[in-house]
Parts: structure tokens; C-alpha cells; sequence
């Protein structure tokens, strides 16, 4: 940058910042103005920028496993669309052509400013439901896109001069459960992106055409110098890391094998990241669109690296992916189904890439963060009785998986899941009993199921709920019950799921990863998320700190005493609970010695 001449820092700091504003009012649109729960409480969605000439300009708070293929749309939007003018806006969810997977109705706007295509605003906004055979986004076990069932639209065209296009409209209120609710959020989604163009035509108006131009040049190439100086910092190395997605009986008996190096080259200030070495396509909707192949592992080298580098098309440019057709985790070979390509094996990508960078040293890279998408973020359908029948569908979001530790930090308990890092919100119990027929028994953390460590992995959350009258169908493909988030640089493993099928006579049936079951009055799920991995030596772990862990009911006085050689007297219920000093001492002398 310093040889740029027309280089204006303030003004490409003030255009930056404009930019993130642009996109966090066509968040708030969409958190406002999305009719189902998963937009307006859970908020899975996200809103991001791209160039006319298809590049990621900006994504603000956007989830990682959505924004980092945005640019890839777009290029569709513009490759499918010869005729694109102003006044158009395109869906678009096909995961073949640059997007997730097919419940990510994602919808485009090219923003002309002076006649010129600058900018297109993408909004990319999860659906309560599709289309698909089984009332749920995520078929787990269709053999093929056919089996799926979702309707695809590959960059169509659904508003021309700023008037909807009926016949799509039409098409899916035929196809989907909910029709009024999805048609709310089509108008939502719709209406954030034209925010978007509003308010970037305002700039154009207010800085002119020349002016945003010379801002993405400078902003991509800034960001690309700060991608630059960030890899400078790390040592030569090559890093090969492997996991393993749990089983499904039926679908995937011996689970999914996964495998990725890592190559980070700072003196050319690279990184390559090479999935190449994974098994075929698989017969299930557990493939990886290459859409979110990209955003996992980058999104495992970002959470790497300094938080301050620029997430877009310019600090992309350092990174450099191989993949291979036909692969699980590579570009998908159609019609195999990548109905579930944005969280399970995308959550293992994001877990094997950061944890990966921890074995270059202390201080590099994080644990593994909870994984497993399952009761609290089940699809939940059936008919409200209150309501003379009418049908409702809704993915919960209504927990949250133990988040990693990092070198410098607990886990977040609001993590949610890799792919997601916090990002969402957690659902209301209040709103979700308003909306649905169904009661929660209990919702609360699960101590003591964090990864143990210098820095402490995050507990994963517990809940109990089921349906007040009338049966409700709940389906969720979760993992982590078998093989958990790992901890690294001697943190310990976060504790795994685990889920029940609680009948009315309080039987209790255990229930396996791929979960699709009906429930009666009387009957409910229970079910445990998964806590992160731990960073670091837990007997390392200031006394101090595994004291408020327990008084926060994070961890137990058993685990501070076995795993942390953390002794504690007297009791939390009168205010009493302290560190015995002299025998901590001695316990973790014990402990360092046995092992």
C-alpha cells in the first residue's frame, strides 16, 4: 500500500466502516422483519457485500459458514443472467452454483451506481423449511438432491424493475408446509437487500462513482497487506490433521474419515490448505457444497490468526485451496445431496484447520469447539391445537455447545456450534411456547462438561422439552456423541452429547445421532450438548479461576479436585467455598507425578 499513491487511509477507513454500517441495517431489517422464529429470534442469517466484479467487499457480523462463498453467488448471479439490469433481484440456493446448501435462500441485488454495476448485496437467510420430503432443512439420510426434495433456484430471477416475479411466489407457496411464513421472510429477505441498495446509492450520490472504486481497490489491497503481515508471524510448517464424524446407523455406518494439511509459507505469506485426501461422495445428504468447504477451513485458519485482519475477497488471496471433485469434502458430484453441508462435517473442517495450528506451539491455534446439532437445534412441525389445526414448522435454536479455548481464553458459552461461533442468538423459552405447542421442562448449563485446561473449554447446555397436546415431529442429525471436541497442548476433551426419548411412563430410550421420531403428549427429548476442548495443562489453571468455575456452576468440586489439583474448602452455599492453598500444592504435585 505504501506505493499506492491516491492511497487515502482516512478515506478508506471512513468508506470501511460505512460499508459495515450498510450491512448491519439490512441485518436489523431482516431480524425485524422475518416472520419465522429461526430469523427473528435465532437470527441465522447474514448480509454481506460483494463488488460487481464479484469479490467479498464486506460481511460485518455475518455467520462464517455464509459469508465466505458470497462472492461465489454473485459470480453466478452475473454468469446466468446476461440481461441483469437495474431493478432485479435473484434467489438463489443451489448448492452446485456457489451456495451452502438448499435451505439458504439467499437473495441478490446488483447495485448500479452511474450505469455501472458496483456492487451487489446479498442476503443469504435460513428457512424454516423447503420443500423437502421430511419436515426439515437438514435430510441427513437422502440418498441423493432427488431424495431431498428442496426446490432449487440457481440465480432466478424473482423481482425485474423492482416488480415480483408471481410464478416463483406461486411455485412455493405450492411446495412449502408454511406458505404465509415463508412468505414473510421472502419479503424480508427481499426488503434487507433493497435496504442495502438504497443506501449505497446514497454513497455513490454523496462520494461519487470514481471515489468507491479507488475505496475497493484500497480496501482489498489493504486487507491483503494485513493478511500478509498476519502470516509473516508464523513459523514454516506443514500440519496434517485427521477427525472423524460419527456413525449414523443406516447412513453412514462407519461414520465420515476426514483429513486436511495445512501449509503455511510466511515467506510467501501463504497458506494452503489441502483436502484433497478424503473419501467419495457419499450416498447421504452429509456432502460438502464447495461453498462451505471454503468457508470452514478459512474460517479455522481466521480464528488462527490476529482478529483484527479484514474478513474479504483481498485477505483471501493469501489463502489457497485444493480440493477434488467427487469428494466429501471437495466439489460434490451431482445429484449427491448436500442437505446438511453447512454444519456437521463443516463444523469438523472449522475443529481439525484451527486445532491443527495449535501444534505449531503454545500460543497458536485453539481447541476443538462443541460440535453436534441436536435437540436444542432440532426442526420442530406438527398442528397447533390452540389454532384449529394449523400447521407450524421452526428450527430451534435454543441452546448452545461448549465453545473452544483458545490461547488466551475460556470457551464462549454462547458458541453454538463451529460454524456458527457465536454469532446467532439463542431462542426465548417464552417465545418458542408462544409460537409452538410445546413445553420446556428444563434449560440450563451442564457443569463439569467443558474440556479441563490451562484455558477452560465451555460447558455445552442441557434441556428437556416436548409437546403440550397434539404430536410433534422432531428431527435433528447431530455428532459428537461418539467422537468429542478435542482438547490440545494437554487440555483436556470436552464431554460428548447425549440424548433420550422420555415416554409418558418415564422410560427412558437413547437415541442415536440421526434422530427423526414423533412425540405424544406425555412425552419428551432430553438432551446434553457438547462442552469444547480444553487449551493448555489444567493443573496450570489459576487456583483462583477454578474457584469461580465452580461457583458458576461451570465445573464441580470433584473435577477441580481431580483433574485441576484444586482443593476446596468450606461450602458455597453460606459464602463459605476457598482454596486450601497448602493442599492444592500438594494435590497437584500428586497428580503432576502420576502421570
Amino acid at each position: 500500500m505504501a506505493g499506492d499513491a491516491d492511497f487515502d487511509p482516512f478515506m478508506t477507513a471512513i468508506l470501511a466502516n460505512r460499508m459495515d454500517g450498510v450491512i448491519r441495517e439490512m441485518t436489523n431489517t431482516l431480524l425485524r422483519a422475518g416472520r419465522s422464529a429461526v430469523l427473528n429470534t435465532a437470527r441465522d442469517f447474514s448480509c454481506a457485500l460483494c463488488t460487481g466484479d464479484n469479490q467479498l467487499l464486506a460481511a460485518a457480523e455475518g455467520l462464517p459458514i455464509h459469508i465466505f462463498g458470497s462472492h461465489m453467488q454473485a459470480r453466478t448471479m452475473c454468469d446466468f443472467n446476461p440481461d441483469m439490469r437495474e431493478g432485479d433481484c435473484y434467489l438463489h440456493n443451489d448448492p452446485y452454483t456457489g451456495n451452502t446448501h438448499a435451505a439458504d435462500h439467499t437473495f441478490l441485488v446488483p447495485v448500479y451506481i452511474d450505469g455501472e454495476h458496483l456492487f451487489t448485496t446479498v442476503v443469504k437467510a435460513h428457512q424454516a423449511d423447503i420443500g423437502n420430503a421430511l419436515p426439515t432443512t437438514y435430510m441427513a439420510a437422502a440418498k441423493d438432491q432427488y431424495e431431498e426434495g428442496a426446490l432449487i433456484f440457481p440465480a432466478v430471477r424473482i423481482q425485474r424493475d423492482y416488480k415480483m416475479v408471481e410464478d416463483v411466489i406461486r411455485m412455493c407457496r405450492s411446495r412449502i408446509r408454511v406458505p404465509n411464513q415463508w412468505y414473510g421472510d421472502y419479503l424480508a429477505g427481499i426488503g434487507a437487500a433493497r435496504v442495502g441498495e438504497r443506501r449505497l446509492k446514497e454513497l455513490g450520490e454523496k462520494y461519487g462513482r470514481d471515489t468507491l472504486k479507488a475505496f475497493i481497490r484500497h480496501w482489498l489491497d489493504y486487507s491483503e497487506s494485513r493478511m500478509v503481515a498476519a502470516l509473516k508471524k508464523l513459523p514454516k510448517v506443514t500440519l496434517t490433521r485427521s477427525a472423524t464424524h460419527d456413525p449414523f446407523e443406516g447412513v453412514i455406518p462407519d461414520g465420515i474419515p476426514l483429513n486436511v494439511t495445512v501449509r503455511i509459507d510466511p515467506d510467501a505469506a501463504m497458506v494452503e490448505l489441502d483436502l484433497r485426501d478424503n473419501i467419495d461422495n457419499l450416498d447421504c445428504g452429509l456432502n460438502e457444497s464447495e461453498a462451505c468447504v471454503g468457508a470452514s477451513t478459512f474460517a479455522g485458519i481466521f480464528n488462527s490468526i490476529d482478529p483484527t485482519v479484514p474478513r474479504n475477497s483481498g485477505s483471501f488471496r493469501r489463502v489457497s485451496l485444493l480440493l477434488r471433485d467427487g469428494s466429501v469434502a471437495g466439489r460434490p458430484q451431482f445429484p449427491h445431496s448436500c442437505s446438511v453441508a453447512t454444519t456437521n462435517v463443516a463444523d469438523r473442517l472449522i475443529n481439525i484447520v484451527q486445532s491443527a495450528v495449535a501444534e505449531i506451539g503454545d500460543g497458536f491455534g485453539l481447541a476443538e469447539g462443541g460440535i453436534g446439532m441436536g435437540a436444542y437445534a432440532a426442526v420442530i412441525s406438527g398442528n397447533d391445537h390452540r389454532h384449529g389445526g394449523e400447521a407450524y414448522v421452526n428450527q430451534l435454536v435454543i441452546g448452545s455447545s461448549g465453545g473452544p479455548a483458545s490461547p488466551v481464553a475460556d470457551g464462549w458459552i454462547t458458541y453454538g456450534i463451529p460454524v456458527v461461533a457465536g454469532l446467532m442468538y439463542r431462542d426465548s423459552v417464552e417465545v418458542d411456547e408462544l409460537k409452538h405447542p410445546m413445553e420446556f421442562k428444563y434449560l440450563r448449563v451442564a457443569d463439569g462438561t467443558g474440556g479441563a485446561g490451562r484455558q477452560r473449554g465451555a460447558p455445552g447446555m442441557e434441556l428437556s422439552y416436548g409437546p403440550k397436546e397434539a404430536p410433534m415431529d422432531v428431527i435433528w442429525p447431530t455428532d459428537g456423541t461418539i467422537n468429542v471436541p478435542k482438547g490440545v497442548r494437554g487440555g483436556a476433551d470436552g464431554m460428548g452429547c447425549q440424548h433420550f426419548k422420555i415416554s409418558a411412563n418415564g422410560h427412558a430410550e437413547e437415541l442415536g445421532g440421526l434422530a427423526i421420531l414423533r412425540l405424544t403428549a406425555g412425552e419428551v427429548v432430553t438432551g446434553r450438548a457438547c462442552g469444547g476442548g480444553g487449551y493448555g495443562d489444567p493443573l496450570e489453571r489459576d487456583p483462583k479461576r477454578v474457584l469461580r468455575d465452580v461457583l458458576e456452576r461451570y465445573e464441580t468440586a470433584d473435577r477441580a479436585r481431580d483433574i485441576y489439583g484444586v482443593v476446596l474448602s468450606g461450602a458455597a452455599e453460606d459464602d463459605s467455598l476457598a482454596v486450601d492453598l497448602a493442599a492444592t500444592e500438594t494435590r497437584r504435585r500428586e497428580l503432576a507425578a502420576a502421570r
